[in-house]
């Protein structure tokens, strides 16, 4: 079934889903991609969390880090990004390149210590899945129509994209470092000519140019407000609605367009008529004055609203109802 008006997320090629833990960011950003395949597109859905979810919400096994077929969703391909994995690939290509660095360099020190603390730092895990993240955009970004990244918990999220910034600036001077040392090496013993074209052949020079290359056309698809967007999940409650806020500034300082805010688990007035209880009124009640909140903290922002579902969203007709809740649904407050 083609709708009229177009996928959610309009135009653009590549959507991350980040919000605060526990607001329903995987259900949202499965609900964007299943919503684009509706207009013919052909759509990945990359789940960057390491604690997965897309396995259960579509009850297909995507384990191992393959893309699959998503049954029931023409046009719909998933991939579960496995962190141990991604990591042990990842610290086998720095450790070579780190080899290399210290062999050309040549350095009479055993630099396993150093490869050790290199590949073992907090910012590692994040290193490693930024590599991913821009062979998904460049891999696949030529073979589908969107892709959405359902990342982690929008800190690790603002995180990785904000490394990017951090990402060009170090291999920049990698490079330059490399250059200057080999000059100075090299000068000791061969002619300027002949200096020049060793440094050309330097296979870490090389490595380096050719990693900044990849992160510079990266960098500029993800600050592109025509082919990215970072959506972000809220709830209408206090602390989630507080993280929103602080992280919009935060994606926007590293200048990643924010593409808008949707609104899950929101308590439709009409259900608190039915609870003889008055616990649902009471929650309706303080909804009204977040939702208000977020209307004026937000405004234009906010795309969409997803009413609270009586049981856990599961399997493409229960995303369908999601789709329908954010195209049509418009809760009173």
């Amino acid at each position: 079934m083609v709708r009229d008006g177009g996928p959610i997320t309009g135009e653009h090629r590549f959507v991350f889903v980040g919000g605060k833990g526990g607001v329903g960011k995987t259900v949202l950003a499965a609900a964007l991609a299943y919503d684009a395949t509706l207009h013919g597109k052909r759509v990945l859905l990359a789940s960057l969390n390491p604690v997965h979810s897309l396995t259960s919400l579509f009850g297909q096994d995507l384990a191992g880090g393959k893309l699959t077929r998503i049954e029931g969703a023409e046009g719909l391909d998933a991939i579960e990004v496995e962190i141990d994995d991604l990591v042990r690939d990842y610290k086998a290509k720095m450790t070579g390149r780190l080899r290399e660095f210290f062999r050309w360099a040549e350095v009479p020190i055993n630099p396993d210590p150093f490869i050790e603390v290199a590949t073992t730092n907090p910012a590692f895990h994040e290193s490693a899945m930024f590599d991913r993240v821009m062979d998904l955009i460049l891999e696949a970004g030529g073979k589908y129509d969107l892709v959405v990244f359902d990342t982690a918990a929008v800190a690790n999220a603002v995180r990785l994209i904000g490394l990017s910034k951090l990402y060009g600036l170090w291999l920049a001077r990698m490079i330059q470092s490399r250059r200057e040392a080999q000059q100075f090496r090299l000068s000791l013993s061969f002619r300027k000519e002949k200096v020049m074209e060793e440094i050309k052949r330097d296979p870490v020079i090389a490595d380096l140019i050719a990693l900044h290359e990849k992160f510079t056309k990266t960098r500029e698809v993800i600050t592109d407000p025509k082919l990215t967007g970072f959506y972000f999940v809220t709830t209408p409650e206090s602390l989630p609605i507080s993280v929103v806020v602080r992280f919009i500034k935060m994606v926007e300082a590293f200048n990643i367009p924010v593409g808008g805010v949707f609104v899950n688990n929101v308590i439709d007035a009409s259900e608190a008529s039915s609870d003889p209880s008055g616990y649902l009124s009471a929650k309706v009640e303080e909804q009204r004055r977040y939702l208000k909140m977020i209307a004026e903290q937000m405004g234009d922002k906010v795309k969409g609203y997803v009413r609270s579902f009586p049981s856990e969203v599961r399997g493409i007709e229960a995303l369908r109802a999601v789709v329908e809740d954010l195209r049509g649904y418009r809760p009173s407050f």
